[in-house]
């Protein structure tokens, strides 16, 4: 009797690690990353604004749509597992963008907000898995980006432009007013101080005599 009733306690233990949902099963690495952390902040504090159809300075509620479908894409692109983000040069000079810090060890922190700086030849794009994170704008750069609202917005150089996981950037000069363009919307801009990234103080000359050392993709 005692037997039957060791037996049945193990049977009914293998059914219930079988069928009881995974509640001690680790969560997705993604959700470690801060830019997915920041990003989800983010997107709940717009749904915020938006359901509580409270005012946003310099936006409207069509732009806070737009900005919100925006964000859900990168959000979606973290959830489906693309980690890395992409930089294509039309630039006719060279770019400096940064990539995964080369000091860090296998055993380091993935989602290190970490990143050295690599120059990337015109007409290149960055390896496919290779996380180009930022491009460096030179301090005698000029720059135009468009708003969410798809506004013109001025940009002065000495700046990282944040490239998301999932995006392909691709920076183009503009022929009639020299200034640099973006493919995308509402890029997010990073002034020193405000990561722990080198941003230089050097003008394009110094970048454009740098040798290339971004991985490319082949053609």
């Amino acid at each position: 009797m005692k037997n039957f009733k060791y037996i049945l306690m193990v049977a009914l233990l293998l059914v219930n690690l079988v069928f009881a949902p995974p509640s001690l099963a680790d969560a997705p690495s993604f959700t470690k990353n801060p830019d997915y952390i920041a990003l989800t902040k983010e997107i709940n504090k717009l749904q915020t604004l938006k359901e509580t159809h409270a005012a946003v300075e310099g936006f409207t509620t069509e732009e806070i749509d737009k900005k919100l479908n925006e964000l859900e894409f990168q959000k979606y692109a973290f959830e489906s597992g693309i980690n890395w983000g992409q930089c294509r040069n039309e630039t006719g000079k060279t770019l400096a963008v940064y990539g995964p810090d080369p000091n860090l060890d296998d055993d380091d922190d993935e989602y290190s907000l970490g990143a050295s700086l690599y120059f990337l030849a015109d007409g290149k794009t960055t390896k496919d898995k290779w996380d180009c994170k930022g491009v460096f704008l030179p301090s005698d750069i000029k720059a135009v980006a468009l708003t969410p609202g798809g506004q013109n917005q001025d940009l002065n150089g000495g700046v990282v432009i944040k490239v998301p996981n999932g995006t392909n950037l691709v920076l183009k000069t503009n022929a009639d007013t020299g200034a640099i363009e973006f493919n995308q919307a509402g890029i997010q801009v990073l002034k020193p101080g405000e990561v722990n990234w080198f941003i230089p103080n050097v003008s394009q000359a110094i970048v454009d005599a740098r040798v290339t050392n971004a991985p490319t993709n082949k053609g």
